[in-house]
Parts: C-alpha cells; sequence; structure tokens
C-alpha cells in the first residue's frame, strides 16, 4: 500500500495543504516549529481514533483542550483529513481507496460530522464508488463482493447506526472480511509505526519477555534481537552481516538471559576475545542496529515514520541508512523521514523532498521536483544536501 496523497483542513498549523504524488520514501524539510512532526501526529490521531474513540484521541493530541487544540488557531468550521491510498490486490490489479473524515463538535462534543470511503475499481473508468458514508454515528456500508459488481445500482447498503457520534465507522468494519477496502485502510492504520529512537534505553539490561518488533525508542532491542535469532535465523544473519559492513570489527551480536531475569545485548569484536555489553558500544553502532531490525522486519509494517535518523550517527552513515529506507520502500512498505541533516539529504532524490515553511502561523507545503532552479541543479549533478545548505529551499533554512 502507498499513501498517493494527504490532504489536511483545520489540523494545527495546516489551515488548507495538500502532499500530492508521495512517494514511497518521502523526507520532510523545514524549520524547527513548521509541522513536521504535526505531519506524524495525523497518523497517530487515526491510530488512536481507531483503537478508542474521536474523543479520546483528541485528548491525547491536544491535552484538556481537545478539539480547540488541534484545529487552526483563528479558525472555524471541521477538522478535515483526506488520505488517497493505492493498492494492489491479490489479482494484481492497482485500486485507489480515498478516505475523508471531518470532525466537528455538536453540544460542545467531538463528533465526526463526515465520513467516506470511496473506491477506485481500477482501469474500469468512471468515478469512485462511495463504500462508506457516515456522518453523526449513522450511515451506509456496501456489503456485497467487489469483483461481483459492475455497476453501482447493484451495490447492497447497509444501513448501520453507532453506538456514538465519535466512533469511527471503519473500526467496527474493518473487523469483517465483507469490506474488504476497509480492511486494507484499517491494516495502514493501525499498523502505522513511529520510530523515534534512543540509544540509552537500548543499552541497559531488560526484563525478559518476548517481543517481536521494536517499539517506538528501541529499548526493548534485546528482546527482538532474542527473537529473531530463535525465529528468523537467515533474516538475523542479514542483518547482522550488515551492520558488520557498516561497523568494522562487529562479528556477532547475542541476546543473553540473566540468572536475574534480564536480558543483555553483547556485541563481539572480531580483535577480542570476549564479547562487550551494549553499554560499553558506540552509540552509532546501537543506532545502526536498531535501524536494521526495524527495516528487516519479518513482518514489516505499511508505513514508517522515522525523526531525524541522522542522530547518533556518524556523517558517512547516513548515506547508506538512505539507502536502506529506499530499499524498505522499494519491497512493499512506505517511509517517511524527518531530517536536518545535510549528510542525509545528499542521498535523497529530486522527486522524494517535500519542504514546509511557516508564515503568518500556518504552514505551507512545497515539493522539490517543483523548483526549476532546484531541479536543473539536480540534473547537472549537485545534491540535495549542498543545495539546502546553500539557501535554495526558500524559507527552509538550515537549522
Amino acid at each position: 500500500m502507498q499513501i498517493e496523497s494527504i490532504r489536511l483542513k483545520n489540523f494545527r498549523a495546516f489551515r488548507d495543504v495538500t502532499l500530492k504524488e508521495v512517494p514511497r520514501f518521502c523526507v520532510l524539510v523545514g524549520a524547527n516549529g513548521t509541522g513536521k512532526s504535526t505531519l506524524f501526529s495525523v497518523f497517530a490521531f487515526l491510530r488512536d481514533a481507531m483503537q478508542g474513540n474521536v474523543s479520546s484521541a483528541l485528548v491525547k493530541l491536544g491535552g484538556s483542550k481537545g478539539i480547540r487544540e488541534v484545529r487552526s488557531r483563528d479558525t472555524s468550521g471541521p477538522i478535515e483529513i483526506e488520505l488517497k491510498v493505492r493498492t494492489t490486490l491479490a489479482d494484481g490489479r492497482s485500486r485507489r481507496i480515498t478516505y475523508e473524515l471531518h470532525i466537528d463538535e455538536r453540544n460542545g462534543r467531538p463528533v465526526v460530522a463526515k465520513e467516506v470511503l470511496r473506491y477506485n475499481r481500477g482501469n474500469r473508468g468512471g468515478r469512485p464508488w462511495k463504500f462508506v458514508d457516515f456522518a453523526f454515528g449513522e450511515g451506509q456500508a456496501v456489503t456485497n463482493e467487489l469483483d461481483t459488481v459492475t455497476d453501482e445500482s447493484q451495490l447492497d447498503r447497509e444501513t448501520q447506526k453507532l453506538k456514538s457520534a465519535d466512533i469511527l465507522a471503519i473500526k467496527g468494519l474493518a473487523q469483517f472480511e465483507r469490506f474488504p477496502a476497509v480492511v486494507l485502510l484499517g491494516n495502514l492504520i493501525e499498523r502505522w509505526h513511529l520510530s523515534d529512537l534512543l540509544v540509552r534505553g537500548a543499552q541497559q539490561e531488560v526484563q525478559a519477555g518476548y517481543a517481536e518488533q521494536l517499539n517506538t525508542h528501541g529499548d526493548n532491542l534485546s528482546l527482538v534481537v532474542e527473537y529473531l535469532y530463535n525465529n528468523h535465523r537467515a533474516l538475523f544473519d542479514e542483518i547482522l552481516d550488515r551492520l558488520s559492513r557498516r561497523v568494522p570489527g562487529v562479528t556477532s551480536v547475542q541476546a543473553k538471559p540473566t540468572d536475574e531475569g534480564r536480558v543483555l545485548l553483547k556485541f563481539k569484536d572480531g580483535a577480542f576475545e570476549d564479547p562487550f555489553l551494549a553499554r560499553h558500544v558506540s552509540d552509532g553502532t546501537i543506532k545502526m542496529l536498531q535501524y536494521l531490525v526495524l527495516l528487516y522486519d519479518p513482518a514489516p509494517r505499511p508505513l514508517l515514520c522515522v525523526e531525524e535518523p541522522e542522530n547518533q550517527l556518524y556523517p558517512s552513515l547516513l548515506w547508506e541508512l538512505a539507502e536502506e529506507f529506499r530499499a524498505y520502500a522499494q519491497r512493499g512498505g512506505q517511509v517517511f523521514v524527518t531530517t536536518h541533516s545535510p549528510d542525509f539529504l545528499n542521498a535523497v532524490q529530486l522527486e522524494e523532498v517535500f519542504w514546509l515553511v511557516k508564515k503568518d502561523g500556518y504552514t505551507t507545503v512545497h515539493r522539490a521536483r517543483d523548483d526549476a532552479q532546484l531541479a536543473a541543479y539536480m540534473a547537472a549533478g549537485d545534491q540535495m544536501g549542498y543545495l539546502w545548505n546553500q539557501g535554495l529551499f526558500p524559507g527552509a533554512h538550515p537549522a
């Protein structure tokens, strides 16, 4: 699955913006406070609303003020989120799902004022069909198999009423296979992952337990390493091989349980007989291992959002890390990255970059490939990081 377009209206600094033709590997650049992290919070909001309801998701995002804190300053009307997602079905055909969500207030409480899911049937032409259409807790959803229908009039629409007007209709419908478009969208939202890796937590002993995937901060690294070693040995060996090529000397990584019920992460350097505990290994080595474990997950997430991957990494490793992100995207996932690093940007292609500018309190989004000057410099062999350092991204000055 791939997000092709994101439209936001009245969502914090995004009063009315659209990111169009979003690539599988998307890099966001901008000064502090322009809204790079806010864009990631859109996915967090949708996931939290799927797990609970819109009211709780707004509180988690905006504190006690809820919708008033999330809605753009000095604006009225609903918060609007629209995602256009391209997916390939089992039969190999490409389809586009459009999900539109409007959040407003009624009697001082947040409500879903509009929730529509449209499904483009690929190469059949014509306008997309509405498969979910709800407002204020009531609406309809299509229940018959999509491939048996040749005309919109043949769609079977089932009327439903939700328990509350602040519940997403797709939350319930995504549990049923008879709503395939909703299931696909729900999978993308629920399995979204924000990666804001911290080294210190991963260097410490952790309580023995079980983990198949890295959490947001990567402090369960030793548990995931243990899981990969025991259950996905070929993949673990691939991760170790890639780590050893980037950090010379590392010949093995082990997760060792202790008698006290904890798990230690140990690294072996070929020049020494005894392994090192993780707390004695460089921050860059831990950080690179965290990223490799994240990117070579046996159950990869459809969407990764990564905050400033340059932290704790030697500049020469950033080019290779960018290549790893791109490879993950080419294998079928999608990666959004925020960065302030010219070294990381030097590894990025023209069509992969958007920059954010804040003016008069609101953010605008610019696509690098639409800037004729940037395109000309890149065609002549220049690199993104150097161009950014020279101030050629108007309004997005290097931090």
